[in-house]
């Protein structure tokens, strides 16, 4: 530290607390020169105009941010039409297998289109392919079984009526004496025995007629097999899940895919109890979807729970208050939901709309549009 001396010749050391504030720009070892200090009156005054315009930049966001959620904010409702929010659903339907198997297959995968009765997978069906052969093949010796015991049956009853023929000569010879009674009695065991064959030769058609009967059946129930081995879409809807691959081998009940059905699309909202109370089923609705909110989506009340429950974590409520809600699923009409089958996709979140006073016209931002 550089020392000062006062007129009288004695040394004075600066005090640690005076600021020694240059006036003139300090020049650097490399030549350059660095700005003087600004007075501490005009840092002071540089730091408040700072902080002013910082809080004025904030009141102004806030009132932005308040002006554009009142614009943008929904009208209220009108009394006599409840709403609350929940996700649009599809209902599930799996494509499993009837019996143990191999899966041949595949001809559709996730997010595929299906119409109802289409062939979705092929299972391997070689074994009752065979079984269905030899079925068949059953058939065919029952039938000739069938042909033959006819003829035998036709056969002995050519023996009965010439034992009756025989039977009844001997019968007019033994009353003029040509015949003993014993050549009569020894034709009326021949007749006796001929009605026996004829008997047990009809008995043998209807056994061959059983066997045919039981080949025919057993012929049935494999192609009923084979068919059922056939899986198809029991619905129209969209493939969501495929869960087994060409190749593999599942169980009896084993899952293939998880279908969408798009002839039954709903919405479960959860309503408390006054509003719940005046809701009756068959009830008009409408339904906005966040990802379409300028178009509100016809519906009808089709179920309402008798027992009030606690509401899900994952419903958000107006009031904490709404401990106890009912549920309420409103549904879709059918045919639109499947004319905009392309559209729907399970776990869509939105808002329900349900108008329990028919005399209340739906407001203009619900209205159906054409």
């Amino acid at each position: 530290m550089k020392q000062s001396s006062d007129v009288d010749g004695q040394v004075v050391l600066p005090s640690k607390d005076v600021v020694v504030a240059p006036s003139q720009p300090i020049a650097t070892s490399d030549g350059d020169q660095l700005p003087a200090a600004l007075p501490d009156s005009a840092v002071r005054k540089s730091i408040s105009w700072r902080r002013v315009g910082l809080a004025l930049l904030i009141i102004a966001g806030g009132a932005g941010g308040g002006l554009y959620w009142w614009l943008h904010q929904a009208p209220a409702l009108p009394i006599g039409i409840a709403a609350g929010n929940g996700r649009i659903e599809a209902d599930p339907i799996d494509i499993a297998t009837k019996f143990a198997g191999r899966i041949l297959e595949l001809r559709v995968d996730e997010g595929d289109r299906v119409t109802g009765g289409q062939v979705v997978a092929v299972m391997d069906t070689r074994d009752l392919d065979a079984s269905l052969k030899k079925s068949e093949s059953q058939a065919e010796s029952a039938k000739r079984a069938i042909a033959e015991a006819r003829a035998n049956a036709d056969q002995a009853h050519s023996q009965v009526v010439l034992a009756q023929q025989q039977i009844d000569r001997a019968k007019s010879l033994l009353i003029d004496g040509w015949v003993t009674k014993e050549v009569y009695d020894q034709r009326q065991q021949a007749l006796e025995g001929a009605k026996a064959g004829e008997l047990a030769a009809q008995e043998r058609i209807t056994e061959a007629e059983h066997a045919l009967d039981a080949a025919k059946h057993d012929s049935e129930l494999y192609r009923v097999n084979i068919a059922d081995n056939t899986l198809v879409a029991p619905r129209d809807g969209r493939i969501a899940y495929r869960i087994a691959n060409t190749g593999e081998v599942l169980p009896a009940g084993g899952r293939v895919f998880t279908m969408l059905d798009i002839g039954y699309v709903y919405m479960d909202v959860y309503l408390p109890t006054l509003q719940a109370g005046r809701v009756k089923i068959g009830d008009d609705a409408r339904l906005v979807l966040d990802a379409y909110p300028d178009n509100p989506i016809p519906a009808k009340v089709t179920f309402i729970a008798d027992q009030a429950q606690f509401t899900p974590k994952m419903v958000e409520t107006q009031t904490e208050r709404d401990k106890l809600m009912f549920r309420i699923r409103v549904r879709i009409d059918p045919d639109r939901s499947k004319a905009h089958g392309d559209s729907i996709r399970s776990g869509l979140p939105g808002m329900a709309y349900v108008r329990t006073d028919p005399k209340v016209e739906w407001p203009a931002r619900l209205q159906v549009k054409p």
